[in-house]
């Protein structure tokens, strides 16, 4: 799918395009955020989880680098992971991100320091930008994003 721009000028935007990709999130796929610091991932990453059912607090994984969420808390399970602080895409492998993978929906944060994943064709890849009037998110999608495309 070729990129699309989408504005995201408040939280209502965030939370409403939050809604529209947790509607579409199945098993196996993986949300790819990026982005500088403060360009909104963790507040997007948080309107998903709420939009899956979450209605308790959702924190940072920046320091712990995963959060799991699973049933019934939300619709399905569900790993957060934020790889900031990793410096080889080697330590995503050694802190057993295929096995928390296994199952479950991924929405990762910092893909770039895991090694990316907009290689899978399950990958929502969302770059998100600071705009002239709030954000706005780039997003592309792999061949199984075909007809899920949460904008539409």
């Amino acid at each position: 799918m070729s990129p699309t721009a989408i504005p995201l000028p408040d939280l209502a935007a965030v939370a409403d395009f939050g809604s529209a990709v947790a509607r579409q999130l199945r098993v196996g796929d993986v949300i790819a955020l990026s982005g500088g610091l403060g360009a909104g991932k963790t507040t997007l990453a948080r309107a998903i989880i709420a939009a899956l059912g979450h209605g308790g607090e959702v924190p940072s994984p920046s320091f712990s680098i995963v959060e799991v969420y699973d049933p019934p808390a939300v619709r399905l399970p569900l790993v957060h992971a934020d790889f900031y602080r990793l410096a080889d895409p080697r330590e995503a492998e050694e802190i057993g991100l295929d096995d928390y993978r296994q199952g479950a929906a991924l929405i990762a944060e910092w893909p770039e320091h895991a090694g990316g994943f907009a290689h899978e064709p399950a990958c929502l890849s969302i770059a998100l930008e600071i705009a002239e009037e709030g954000r706005q998110a780039i997003v592309a999608g792999g061949k199984d994003w075909h007809g899920r495309e949460p904008w539409r």
